[in-house]
């Protein structure tokens, strides 16, 4: 191991594998080591009997539950925005060559006690039981507004500098009310909490046109698509790619510490008493643990159910958004499900996730909310999980820390600090005007 490399990668989840990728296809010589003899890191997948072993300390899961390796169990579930920059990375890559993706079946929003189909385009709103008739009829003026904006055409903005006007000014010339904004900005422009509210209104407008335009992509239920297999299939996806590179891939490599000249400089890593030199180390919070910090937690149940969730039209693959004003809370709570229809379980199983932003110690008590809307579960796992964001200065150190991941499930956030990562790394801005269609194996 005394080669020398330009980047030193530790641990396989799904942001250092991209980076990994990237940075590669980049021309740089990159070396990915992982402590744990599998793919994906916090982000990884299991089967049922790693499930058992992870939260029930046995290796005996029931019978009933069918084969083990029939399931696909995402530890960090999150869907893929059609048209959304994760896909553009990925095709920018040509990853895409190794997946098969699937739509996802629906896309619901949480509100006033009920389940409701998210209203995306100006008809939809006109249907949706989400609004009342007068309400309908604004929404749909806002919609249409948002459809027809073009950022380079000042003929589309209608006098209103986007850049400048905040979303909430935007919305209140719509006379829009308090309930139907709560859906378009958690559950439509996916915002977490609502800053955004007193922000340009720019971003929010850009988020629903890129909502728009991945529901109309597929003509699914929703604007999101999934690998078959689940998200376990990326890590291996962007190793394989790697490999065409020249990148190299070592899991099992216990330690990695990560090694400092007298100037505080990365130097090289060091696993098994051997050192490999590097000018810089990419890695998750794990690996460099004096240099983060703890910024919160998420707690996610984890079912197995004989059924889809009810009130989704049976969708056998479905996120459904909970905006914090509806539970009075501080975050939004996501249900995410997915089932044998994306090959993450055996027939007629359906996998569903409940997740939030930790706000007390009992995550069983937190997150009753989404998980009331379940109905029965034949297994349940509570996790929680910690979360860290770097706290270094990587012009100093060369280290260049991934942010963990939230409790969002979609992919948004996730991509946004990998392209912010990849930047900082190269000096250069990933370049995203790619063929969409290129990744359009969703088709059946």
């Amino acid at each position: 191991m005394d080669e020398e490399y330009d980047v030193v990668v530790l641990g396989t989840g799904l942001k250092e594998c991209i980076l990994s990728g990237l940075l590669s296809v980049n021309g740089l010589k990159v070396l990915h080591m992982d402590r744990n003899d599998y793919y994906g890191g916090e982000s990884t997948s299991l089967n049922l009997i790693q499930l058992w072993k992870k939260f029930r300390g046995s290796d005996k899961p029931p019978a009933h539950l069918g084969s083990s390796r029939d399931y696909n169990v995402d530890m960090i579930p999150k869907f893929i925005m059609a048209n959304g920059a994760l896909v553009r990375v990925l095709i920018h890559t040509d990853v895409t060559k190794y997946l098969y993706f699937k739509a996802v079946d629906g896309s619901f929003v949480y509100n006033k006690g009920k389940v409701h189909k998210v209203p995306a385009t100006d008809m939809e709103a006109l249907k949706s039981p989400l609004m009342g008739i007068f309400e309908k009829r604004r929404a749909r003026k806002f919609f249409i507004y948002v459809q027809d904006y073009d950022e380079n055409d000042p003929k589309t903005h209608e006098g209103l500098d986007l850049t400048r006007v905040t979303t909430r000014e935007l919305i209140a010339k719509y006379g829009l009310d308090d309930n139907t904004v709560d859906f378009i900005g958690h559950a439509l422009a996916l915002h977490r909490d609502d800053r955004y509210l007193n922000e340009p209104a720019l971003d929010t407008v850009k988020r629903m046109k890129l909502y728009a335009e991945s529901l109309a992509r597929f003509q699914g239920g929703s604007p999101y698509i999934y690998p078959l297999y689940g998200l376990g299939e990326l890590p291996q996806a962007f190793a394989r790619l790697s490999a065409v590179y020249g990148g190299t891939y070592m899991l099992n490599k216990p330690e990695c510490k990560v090694e400092f000249d007298e100037e505080g400089k990365v130097c090289g890593v060091t696993s098994e008493g051997e050192t490999v030199k590097c000018k810089k180390v990419v890695c998750d919070p794990s690996y460099l643990p004096n240099k983060v910090r703890k910024v919160g937690k998420v707690a996610r149940a984890i079912c197995i159910m004989s059924h889809p969730i009810p009130n989704t039209n049976d969708s056998h693959s479905v996120q459904v958004i909970l905006p914090q004003k509806q539970l009075g809370r501080k975050s939004d709570m996501y249900l995410f499900c997915c089932s044998y229809s994306h090959n993450v379980a055996p027939k007629g199983k359906f996998i569903a996730f409940v997740s939030t932003d930790a706000e007390s110690d009992q995550p069983e008590v937190e997150l009753k909310p989404g998980l009331d809307l379940l109905g029965p579960v034949d297994e349940i796992f509570y996790d929680v999980h910690d979360r860290y964001e770097p706290v270094n200065e990587p012009s100093l150190d060369n280290c260049f820390i991934t942010t963990s991941y939230d409790a969002t499930t979609h992919f948004e956030s996730t991509v946004i600090d990998v392209l912010n990562m990849y930047s900082m790394i190269t000096g250069k801005v990933l370049d995203l005007n790619v063929d969409l269609s290129a990744a359009s194996a969703a088709e059946e």
